[in-house]
């Protein structure tokens, strides 16, 4: 059964458009708290990013969780991972965040986490749908929930991340520019790195509730290049709104993004005699990843974009590194979710441990070019199930060989197909693009 108001990060869309709406976080707070209320006496942590709207979500969420009879930790700002890591950490019965991640500040979204820090199922975000077609009712007035503030939250997600990097190494001697996007990491993210030694310029931590993510972050990285070169920083680090994505940017100015970080940090696990079997990508991640991990020994495995489907990957094959090019990394073995500060930090092990510069570290990846063509058809439709462009793709694929793919893969919101082709020639790439997206058009318009 589809769910009708959970997507693949939780329920998101405008403020002041349904589901958006304070009517609707309350009942949603309630519908949550009688699904964890069936296992007992629940408790729950809220955090959320710096967006204006966070206040009145917050407000009516936690009302109805207290409602239903859940006692109710407001952690504050705090990226979500940290929410993910506080849910644990309490043993409460569920994490909640009010964000839209990377996204303007007009939007915001509700989404949750298991008691151990996990996204929470389909079945479970399905029994709380059904419970929001009920009456929202307040069964016993005795047993309605208390909500307090965790004043020490903050400190206690620094000192989880500052212990994801050996205690022995030190960042002293780093210049580092740190940009937060005006999001949930502008308080605990700089403060990480100063703790562990370096010298922190900040960018993008000047939160008014309408600023996030504009013109900055980790998907407008154009500020923090500009800081880097102007402040002659030894590397550059931005988070997205929410905290669980990353890009970097090294000395000469120039972006590393997902695929490059995961790279560095599998290839510095493997020259440390760290056990690391695999790593999982997405359907988009760059090839050049995937040769350069080949090319090391290690086996490379794409998932459906969206890190809860790397997640579904790396679980089920036991391995503990994955993310996307987009930024979201996953370490299994340092957290339980993507989280864009230790994912840094791995990285800086990386940079610290080897004396070499974050520009050196990335060499061993050579990214392939990509091409992307988004064709509009007449009505949605399985590309792949028709014969001409089932025939289009076959001779592609054979002009590229083993080092080219081609992807073709329909909208889930609109009637478009996205064609995408990767390899080692931009020129070749280019061509068979067009081609392809010509195929598609002439056969599905």
């Amino acid at each position: 059964m589809s769910r009708q108001y959970f997507g693949t990060d939780g329920v998101r869309g405008r403020v002041g458009e349904m589901p958006i709406v304070p009517e609707f976080a309350m009942k949603l707070g309630w519908a949550a708290g009688k699904v964890l209320a069936a296992s007992g006496k629940p408790s729950v942590v809220i955090g959320k990013d710096t967006r204006l709207s966070g206040y009145m979500l917050e407000a009516a969420l936690h009302s109805g969780l207290s409602a239903a009879g859940v006692d109710v930790r407001l952690l504050g700002p705090m990226p979500t991972p940290a929410v993910a890591h506080l849910a644990r950490a309490f043993h409460a019965s569920a994490g909640v965040v009010i964000s839209a991640s990377h996204n303007p500040y007009y939007d915001n979204g509700i989404k949750f986490f298991s008691a151990d820090g996990k996204k929470l199922p389909d079945s479970i975000e399905r029994e709380i749908e059904d419970w929001l077609e009920k009456p929202m009712t307040i069964d016993n007035p005795d047993a309605v929930g208390k909500t307090l503030r965790q004043e020490d939250a903050k400190g206690r997600y620094i000192e989880f991340c500052k212990a994801s990097f050996p205690y022995h190494l030190s960042l002293r001697g780093l210049k580092i520019v740190v940009d937060c996007a005006h999001g949930a990491t502008y308080q605990v993210g700089p403060a990480v790195f100063r703790e562990l030694g370096a010298q922190v310029i900040t960018v993008g931590c000047e939160p008014n509730g309408l600023n996030i993510n504009a013109e900055c972050g980790s998907t407008h990285p154009q500020a923090l290049q500009a800081s880097v070169l102007v402040n002659k920083a030894d590397l550059g680090i931005a988070f997205d709104g929410d905290g669980d994505r990353i890009v970097m940017v090294d000395h000469t100015g120039s972006v590393v993004d997902g695929d490059e970080i995961i790279f560095m940090i599998a290839r510095a696990r493997m020259d440390d005699g760290q056990p690391l079997q695999g790593v999982v990508g997405t359907l988009m991640s760059n090839m050049g990843m995937e040769v350069a991990l080949r090319d090391v020994g290690l086996e490379f495995v794409r998932a459906k974009v969206g890190d809860r489907y790397v997640m579904e990957q790396l679980t089920q094959r036991g391995w503990t590194l994955g993310g996307e090019g987009s930024g979201h990394v996953v370490c299994l073995d340092k957290t339980t979710t993507g989280d864009a500060i230790i994912a840094s930090l791995q990285v800086l092990t990386a940079v610290v441990r080897s004396g070499r510069s974050l520009q050196e570290l990335r060499q061993g990846m050579i990214k392939f070019p990509q091409q992307l063509i988004n064709v509009k058809i007449g009505q949605k439709s399985d590309p792949m199930q028709n014969a001409l462009v089932k025939d289009a793709v076959a001779q592609v694929e054979s002009e590229l060989g083993a080092r080219g793919r081609v992807l073709l893969r329909a909208s889930g919101t609109e009637p478009v197909i996205r064609v995408m082709v990767e390899g080692e020639h931009q020129s070749q790439i280019s061509r068979l693009c067009q081609h392809l997206a010509d195929v598609v058009r002439s056969a599905l318009a």
